[in-house]
């Protein structure tokens, strides 16, 4: 059995977060890594005891929801919140991060961000990026690692594939060979 990659671990943790999302819409998760421990996550969503945008719907104020705080503002407040240093850390987001929460992940001392998906990607951040020395990688997550049965339904499949082969015409076994592989992201 091969290891997940460390890469890969994080952001899988920042993608399980989005699922707590309150936000209708775009679910984001962060987490903050230092000497590859987790040592804090955020969602985006209301403020604790807040109306969330799943039951009162989101305020949009230019183009932007004031309902919610982003998924990197939750982890650093949580950080600040139990008097954990972030100085020197690692973030992981599923988007890369907007503007506003650059400019915090910079002051909070965070080194280098991993995020999953490009998400209105601010030239203006990327250049206080490089100003403050702070590393961008992007890291396509890889979501079918989360699927701890995923070999076994490959296999079943696979089974099912074989099993229509000589049922049906090439041209509909290829389509669902095509569906197959895009489910499970084969290159076969």
């Amino acid at each position: 059995m091969k290891r997940i990659e460390w890469d890969q671990y994080f952001m899988a943790q920042s993608f399980l977060l989005s699922l707590r999302s309150t936000c209708t819409r775009l679910m984001v998760g962060a987490t903050i890594v230092r000497d590859k421990r987790i040592i804090a996550g955020g969602y985006n969503g209301s403020i604790a005891g807040g109306d969330h945008c799943i039951d009162k719907g989101c305020y949009v104020i230019d183009n932007h929801c004031q309902r919610t705080i982003h998924a990197e503002m939750n982890a650093i407040i949580q950080c600040a919140k139990f008097g954990v240093p972030t100085e020197g850390a690692e973030i992981y987001v599923t988007h890369f991060p907007c503007l506003q929460c650059s400019k915090a992940i910079i002051q909070a001392g965070i080194k280098v961000i991993h995020y999953a998906e490009d998400y209105k990607n601010s030239l203006y951040a990327i250049e206080l990026f490089e100003q403050a020395g702070v590393k961008t990688a992007k890291v396509p997550f890889q979501a079918n690692i989360l699927d701890l049965r995923l070999q076994e339904k490959q296999s079943f499949v696979d089974h099912l594939l074989q099993q229509l082969k000589n049922n049906v015409s090439q041209e509909e076994f290829n389509k669902y060979k095509e569906t197959a592989d895009k489910l499970f992201t084969r290159n076969t």
